[in-house]
């Protein structure tokens, strides 16, 4: 891969943020301000200068001067929740020495309010509802330096699992699933398997608190259930197109849906989960299945077999190369390591618009048109971030909030 050409591109991200991140308004992780500063402490690093790290701070300073401010929005996708998540990132790798203990804690009884009302109201969704906060709780629990905060976020967490064991239904056989609204537009309601806003983020959160004495064994029977209710749809088919729907309703023909290759949507997300579901329950024939989903997908490269339209980490190319690539660190396995170089590749033939940021564009499928787009998830930020993990010849781990890692 042209080192040259994708290093030119990390200099045209970066010199679109640094016009533009004053325009952003949210201040979340995937989709606002604090999200877009990771790229800037992850291009420091890499550039081993610390101007852009100093453009993080001052961006990541614009923050917290919203909240202080007035700023309420509170999700981990767009909101405090997030911006949380990044300072405590930042910390534990070592970008910056954040006091986060006296400043985090003050957010905590915010947020904690809504995780309790949206898994009361049902609204378990990752991005925007209750398992965004949960994860936010689980990381200032790894990363606090003090006792009283750890038992704090025990209780919090504790309480998340007893909330997420209420929200439950049992779907015989031990199998368990969660309903949540498929849709906006029709309040249509289902049962989500994706891991943007569906059960494959409840095995990530499980897992995550799975690995942590405190949550182990409370964890442990929804997340062999989930797991055994996702299986329970992989396809029969002998050649399919893709191995599980993005989501179940009771009408037959759901099941047989095709879904895209992509981290929002699709087999790449959910077979992720489940291959560290299969590390944390040491199940070898979990990660059997999960290798066997992931090498499929890695065969998905034509247009028509991928419904790949742009680049971004959501459901584009940059996406797609980032899971791979972190299949590749995992197993070592050359089919990721070619999946993950022809993403690359894909995502720098993708960046052509001469109107758009560094050359992107998103495509809006809801609106059929195309916009440029800074932000982690869905921008540039995004695409520079899954650039500099590849040409850095350390390990990064911005993409653990996006449960890939």
């Amino acid at each position: 891969m042209n080192k040259e050409l994708l290093e030119k591109k990390l200099k045209e991200i970066d010199k679109t943020i640094k016009s533009k991140h004053k325009e952003e308004t949210q201040i979340g992780v995937l989709a606002g301000l604090s999200g877009i500063s990771l790229f800037e402490f992850y291009y420091s690093k890499y550039l081993d200068i610390d101007d852009h790290a100093d453009i993080g701070v001052e961006m990541l300073t614009d923050c917290i001067d919203k909240i202080n401010e007035g700023y309420s929005y509170p999700t981990f996708c767009t909101g405090i929740a997030g911006a949380g998540w990044v300072l405590d990132h930042l910390e534990q790798e070592e970008f910056m020495d954040a006091d986060n203990d006296d400043l985090l804690p003050e957010l905590d009884q915010y947020i904690h309010t809504f995780m309790v009302t949206d898994m009361k109201n049902g609204n378990y969704d990752f991005l925007h509802g209750a398992i965004g906060y949960a994860f936010y709780f689980l990381n200032r629990y790894r990363n606090t330096k003090s006792d009283e905060l750890k038992q704090k976020y025990v209780g919090f967490l504790d309480e998340f699992l007893g909330l997420l064991e209420d929200l439950s239904e049992d779907a015989g056989d031990g199998k368990i699933r969660w309903e949540s609204e498929l849709s906006i537009e029709t309040k249509e309601r289902g049962y989500n398997l994706s891991l943007s806003h569906g059960m494959s983020s409840i095995v990530g959160i499980l897992t995550k608190l799975h690995e942590h004495d405190p949550f182990k064994e409370r964890a442990e029977v929804m997340l062999k259930g989930a797991i055994k209710y996702i299986l329970s749809f992989k396809t029969k088919k002998e050649d399919p197109f893709s191995i599980f729907p993005s989501w179940v309703t009771d009408k037959k023909d759901d099941e047989e849906g095709q879904s895209r290759l992509a981290w929002c949507y699709g087999d790449l997300g959910v077979a992720m989960r489940l291959w560290f579901a299969s590390k944390t329950l040491v199940d070898e024939e979990l990660g059997k299945t999960a290798l066997e989903v992931l090498k499929h997908s890695a065969k998905r490269t034509a247009v028509e077999d991928s419904l790949v339209r742009d680049a971004g980490v959501c459901h584009g190319s940059y996406g797609n190369a980032q899971m791979f690539y972190r299949m590749y660190k995992e197993t070592g396995a050359q089919e990721f390591k070619d999946a993950f170089e022809f993403w690359i590749q894909d995502g720098i033939d993708r960046g052509t618009f001469e109107d758009g940021y560094a050359g992107y564009k998103q495509w809006k499928g809801m609106d059929k048109s195309w916009e440029p787009e800074v932000s982690l998830l869905e921008g540039i930020a995004g695409i520079g971030l899954t650039i500099l993990d590849y040409l850095a010849d350390y390990d990064t781990n911005w993409d653990e909030c996006l449960m890939i890692s």
